[in-house]
């Protein structure tokens, strides 16, 4: 069995951003509708900013299904920038059409600018932030998507909830906030919370500190742009916690296992334990911003204000639509991993939750 893995291309405001999958096992519904609402619910959220209303993400499905099953053969997926046709000349893959228009030279506080200029010997930083960009996300996104749906076909589906915007923690004050900061030209940033349900005990491993899911999970879910910590359960609280108030007891009830809290967030030793999978990840405010951050202009080695590019206020709810697509895609691996198979018929035979 293949390992389920993918890599995706491109850049903010190139042609469009790619994807190839491969170790999708052949049988299993894929639905283009279900991607492109998950690509939906990634652009929308109250506080996101101008480039959402110029893009209107849909995916194409370029191979590795056919009516609506995949083969088993590598997938890849496609998703167009619209807003292309005002950068075909500025971000042109050809020498002649070289230009300074939109190059910039001054690197925003938080973005990856300065670091990414040092180590790739970039002098436009146009270069870095293409990439770094957080729109590279719309294609891990749609990969999330088709983990997802291949994760539901055992029953396994996820929610998130929004726990925290800026300095408020009451869902009633959240878009309230968001509107005070865009006026005064500032971000904000929050915190969110994913639930998997339904996981089969034994995702994961103990045996080598690579192994472990929630060392995979907090690798995917921190590296996502703006992300700064994540924890799985009630990890934010554990350290001011006595030993009997934070461990998961075990009791039997009905001769089933049975634990009464899931303080753990359904990983105990690197492994899913039965529970619910809780991650909590909390965001920084975006570092694009309208009021001025001091900088230094990498040209003339002067101090000077920030480049700015147009970004959004509060993207909290589109980090938390790319969190469960992220974690889709471990999820599913490690399911292969665990269950794998050629086809989604061999795969079931093998299935067990408990």
């Amino acid at each position: 069995m293949q390992k389920f893995r993918f890599l995706t291309s491109g850049e903010s405001h190139g042609k469009a951003l790619t994807a190839i999958i491969e170790g999708l096992p052949a049988g299993f519904d894929i639905d283009e509708n279900f991607i492109n609402n998950e690509l939906a619910r990634r652009q929308s959220g109250h506080g996101r900013g101008e480039r959402m209303d110029i893009e209107n993400d849909k995916v194409e499905i370029l191979s590795g299904v056919r009516f609506g099953k995949t083969l088993g053969s590598p997938v890849t997926l496609i998703i167009k920038n619209k807003d292309w046709e005002n950068w075909s000349k500025i971000m042109s893959e050809k020498a002649d059409d070289y230009t300074c228009e939109k190059s910039f030279t001054t690197p925003r506080p938080g973005h990856a600018d300065l670091t990414g200029a040092v180590k790739y010997s970039h002098q436009d930083l146009r270069n870095v932030l293409e990439r770094a960009s957080a729109r590279k996300t719309a294609v891990e996104t749609a990969v999330g998507a088709i983990a997802k749906q291949i994760l539901a076909q055992f029953n396994i589906k996820c929610y998130c909830e929004i726990l925290q915007i800026g300095k408020t923690s009451n869902p009633a004050e959240f878009e309230t906030e968001i509107d005070r900061a865009k006026e005064i030209g500032i971000s904000l940033g929050g915190k969110f919370k994913i639930v998997y349900e339904n996981l089969p005990v034994g995702l994961g491993s103990y045996v080598h500190y690579d192994r472990m899911l929630d060392g995979k999970i907090a690798q995917v879910v921190m590296s996502i742009p703006a992300v700064r910590s994540v924890s799985m359960g009630d990890g934010e609280e554990c350290a001011g916690a006595y030993g009997d108030e934070f461990q998961d007891e075990i009791f039997i009830e009905n001769d089933k296992i049975v634990r009464k809290t899931n303080h753990a967030g359904g990983i105990e030793g690197g492994m899913t334990n039965g529970e619910e999978l809780v991650v909590i990840a909390n965001m920084k405010p975006v570092p694009t911003i309208r009021t001025a951050l001091n900088t230094v202009d990498l040209k003339t080695g002067e101090e000077t204000t920030a480049h700015f590019e147009r970004s959004d206020t509060c993207a909290v709810e589109a980090c938390a639509v790319i969190a469960e697509n992220r974690i889709a895609c471990v999820l599913l691996d490690e399911f292969l991993l665990k269950f794998g198979g050629d086809s989604k018929d061999e795969i079931e035979s093998r299935v067990t939750f408990n």
